[in-house]
């Protein structure tokens, strides 16, 4: 009696329970969740109880902002913020990205919604404020093993809210959710949705979904990732700041006359950083009520009779005398009341005990029973906890020791005479909120082998692998006895890193971030190992390219959505070392298809990049889909992708990656060859895809290029890049070139005569100039009917700006001089030459487009 009379209101005064007491609000017409004084087993209450709250007194503030109709209490299974961390089986780290503002979104922690900037993990759909991001649950989606977990079969990983509002459920096939509140439930793996109530119904294992043959399974993929954060693992740029202090404004909204403001630091880490939260507390307070808002304030829900306040004035703050402070605590005895002299700050601290008990995870042993909990005392060591608990495990095997992981995501072996009781000691002084989140594992004893790959771009090309050994002895120092060359790109000046330890990897990544070599800065990349006999026979995974850049900055919002659609490491960003760590990754996956998101440019990077390791990868030729992002996104065009990228959802664009059929097309080897190499020119091998133009087009897109790079912030609009074009082309209505006098065209070792004309144009595709017909449409007895795939390039002229214009509004076509195979084109004088949108000044000399080798499989929509 007592848990819920009529509407909630029957609360027994002076009772103790360990039951959640959901307080009515007439105005809302919803249940509060709250929490009376605690004095039974935590454990039991949370067996019991799918959703509880940390120790509440009646009237006062909520802890997590819970809300449920009457109705819907006995659905309730969703855990508080509070004990969340301790039902996660295998804790996993998020990865948090820039802070934004993200409209119609909650607090996964204290469930308000997001006003201001807020955080969100970028793999899974998880949101939290600036000063609720260190209290987040570690449950983030596992996409990788790490050397200890090795199972093939997957559950649904379920994150509450933020749906939409239109959301259906998988089970009742009603609405699941809402803009209002935090509801209803997603795999974060498959997708389905669900209501809070109807998800535990749902079958556990899951196949991920529509998308299943196209992701990564998590168990195919290895990477001993100690020592790296997220970002690092999961290749993302590192271009923010995290908020210094904890501690918002938001936190003092409500303050009123008669209450105080309180700085609270958890623990010497705290202090160091000056990282605090803030409590309200009456002028006139007890002690106790100071403490039980302390421990609130860091979502902990301990017996608040174990810990105490210590005090401290601005000036101890700022002294490192506070850090080694003897355990004596200052002014601990201040009496039952705080007065008009309540300190500005405090630190919290546990008080010292003889024994306590605690729990000794088993998640890696694959036993029946989560944990088992232990009493253990000042003379409990290592190897004695380990004898009396492998026989509550019904393990017999003395190859074990007790390792913990630290705030659930730093793992450290502990020493088999170390006392359990002075390292529990020593984690608290450090930090409260870390020793609440900090976990007791065993584990088997076994010498796993450490393999760290790392990518190092930027090197000088075409050296031998004892070269780039020396280089990278010279300026990184490596230590050859663990680090060692396992693959060698000359072409591109890469090499792979196999790396034996942790620290020395470390080491290596953050030294090549600020190392040049020939004035030409390194680059490092965290490579996972795939591996290929894992990958179930129907799957063919998505290999997926995005260029930020492109696109009006639409790239980020893609990185986000794919990294969450699919395993985070099938999805690589093109600014962080290009596209030759995702092909190296890919190299031993026996079928996987391309999806690049980039405009035209980018694709020919891609491409490119392809063609140069196709005989290194046991795929040879994959197919290759695109997401036009750029401004002409002529070869998207052409493969039925559309002008360009405007919002549409990701994951239906994946579906039809999935569905789409595989087209053959033509790619040109373009040989440039000047007698005398000017500044800025080109020289050596370029890949042609679509187009390549010399003369007038090739010098707009050269003044469209240049302006781009003086004022990069101004092109974040396909409508704004088009402008800039008709803009230039403008200023060069009244120029004349005669370019018919500065070159010379071949074409299959015939000579042809140019008319009087001011661009040349090699096309490709029958799109040039976003989406404009250059060659036309009318049938010509001279040439054949032009196809991607057929091994001819058509040859066009135009005769100046107007003449492009008229092209381009459907007016008028180009003027057709030749197709065929083979082509040599002599300069007399540089020339502005453009090729896929890449434009350069080109020195006279010899230019020779050929064929290149085998045709593109590329993916189209029918």
């Amino acid at each position: 009696r007592g848990h819920f009379g009529a509407y909630g209101q029957r609360v027994w005064k002076g009772m103790t329970c360990c039951r959640p007491v959901m307080h009515w609000d007439k105005r809302s017409f919803l249940f509060h969740c709250q929490y009376l004084s605690n004095k039974m087993s935590w454990n039991s209450c949370t067996a019991r109880v799918g959703h509880s709250c940390t120790f509440s007194n009646l009237g006062e503030s909520k802890f997590c902002n819970f809300m449920s109709h009457e109705k819907c209490l006995k659905n309730v299974k969703i855990p508080c913020s509070c004990i969340a961390p301790s039902l996660v089986r295998v804790p996993v780290a998020h990865c948090f990205g820039p802070p934004g503002h993200y409209k119609r979104k909650f607090c996964t922690v204290c469930r308000k919604s997001l006003e201001s900037f807020a955080f969100r993990c970028e793999v899974c759909e998880l949101h939290v404020h600036t000063d609720c991001i260190l209290f987040a649950c570690s449950d983030c989606r596992q996409c990788h093993q790490d050397g200890h977990q090795e199972h093939d079969t997957y559950h649904h990983h379920w994150r509450e809210g933020n749906l939409s509002s239109s959301a259906r459920c998988e089970v009742c096939k009603k609405t699941c959710g809402s803009s209002e509140v935090l509801s209803g439930m997603r795999c974060e793996w498959c997708g389905i949705l669900a209501h809070a109530a109807c998800y535990i119904i749902v079958t556990p294992e899951c196949t991920f979904g529509r998308l299943r043959n196209m992701i990564l399974p998590p168990n195919c993929v290895q990477l001993f990732s100690r020592n790296f954060s997220k970002l690092h693992c999961f290749r993302i740029s590192e271009n923010f700041d995290t908020p210094a202090n904890g501690s918002p404004g938001r936190a003092t909204a409500g303050e009123r006359n008669s209450k105080q403001t309180v700085k609270i630091f958890d623990g010497n880490d705290a202090v160091k950083r000056n990282q605090f939260r803030l409590i309200s507390v009456p002028r006139i307070a007890k002690n106790e009520e100071v403490v039980e808002a302390a421990l609130r304030a860091y979502y902990i829900n301990d017996d608040q009779q174990e810990y105490e306040l210590q005090t401290f004035t601005q000036q101890a703050l700022l002294s490192d005398d506070v850090i080694n402070r003897n355990d004596a605590a200052e002014d601990s005895n201040l009496g039952s009341v705080f007065r008009e002299s309540v300190p500005e700050a405090w630190i919290i601290r546990a008080k010292s005990k003889e024994e306590e008990v605690i729990r000794i995870y088993a998640a890696w042993l694959k036993v029946g029973m989560a944990y088992v909990s232990l009493r253990v005392n000042k003379d409990s060591t290592t190897q004695t906890v380990i004898k009396e608990v492998l026989p509550l495990l019904g393990k017999q095997c003395f190859q074990i020791q007790l390792m913990f992981l630290l705030s659930l995501v730093q793992r450290m072996v502990l020493d088999n005479q170390e006392l359990i009781l002075n390292r529990l000691k020593d984690i608290r002084k450090t930090s409260i909120r870390q020793m609440n989140q900090t976990r007791f594992y065993i584990v088997e004893n076994s010498k796993s082998i450490v393999r760290v790959n790392l990518f190092v771009g930027g090197l000088p090309p075409q050296l031998s692998p004892e070269e780039y050994t020396n280089i990278l002895k010279d300026e990184l120092a490596i230590k050859t006895n663990v680090v060692s060359v396992s693959h060698v790109y000359q072409a591109q000046g890469a090499v792979v890193l196999e790396i034996s330890c942790f620290s020395e990897a470390e080491r290596i990544y953050m030294l090549v971030k600020d190392t040049t070599v020939n004035d030409k800065p390194l680059n490092a990349v965290v490579i996972p190992e795939v591996r290929a006999s894992k990958i179930p026979q129907n799957c063919c995974p998505l290999l997926v390219f995005v260029n930020p850049k492109s696109g009006g900055l639409k790239g980020r919002d893609l990185l986000y959505s794919f990294r969450k659609l699919l395993n985070p490491h099938q999805v690589f960003e093109l600014t962080n070392g290009g596209p030759l760590p995702g092909f190296h990754t890919f190299s031993k996956v026996p079928s996987f298809r391309v999806l690049v998101c980039g405009g035209d440019g980018t694709v020919g990077w891609v491409l490119g990049a392809l063609e140069e390791i196709r005989h290194k990868l046991v795929c040879s030729e994959p197919s290759v889909a695109i997401l036009p992002l750029g401004t002409g996104n002529d070869l998207g065009r052409v493969l039925r992708w559309g002008a360009g990228y405007s919002g549409e959802d990701p994951y239906s664009i994946l579906v039809s990656v999935d569905e789409a059929d595989d087209v053959l097309m033509d790619r040109w080897t373009i040989l440039l060859d000047a007698e005398e190499p000017a500044e800025g020119a080109e020289n050596g091998i370029v890949q042609m895809n679509n187009y390549c133009g010399l003369g007038i087009d090739a010098e707009l897109s050269l003044d469209f290029h240049h302006a781009r790079e003086e004022e990069p912030g101004k092109f974040n609009s396909r409508f704004h890049n088009k402008g800039v074009y008709v803009k230039v082309g403008l200023q060069k209505i009244s120029h004349t070139r005669n370019l018919h006098k500065d070159i010379k065209l071949q074409v299959d070792q015939h000579e042809v005569e140019l008319p009087s004309i001011e661009g040349l144009i090699f096309i490709n595709i029958p799109s040039w100039g976003s989406g404009a017909d250059l060659w036309g449409s009318e049938s010509d007895n001279r040439f054949e009917k032009p196809r991607i795939d057929d091994g001819l390039l058509e040859v066009v002229g135009v005769t100046g700006v107007v003449h492009m214009g008229q092209v381009q509004g459907g007016f008028r076509s180009g003027i057709r001089i030749a197709q065929g195979s083979y082509f040599r084109v002599t300069l007399l004088k540089p020339i502005p030459v453009q090729v896929d949108g890449e434009p350069w000044i080109q020195a006279p000399g010899q230019i020779i487009i050929s064929a290149a080798g085998p045709k593109v499989l590329a993916v189209g929509l029918s």
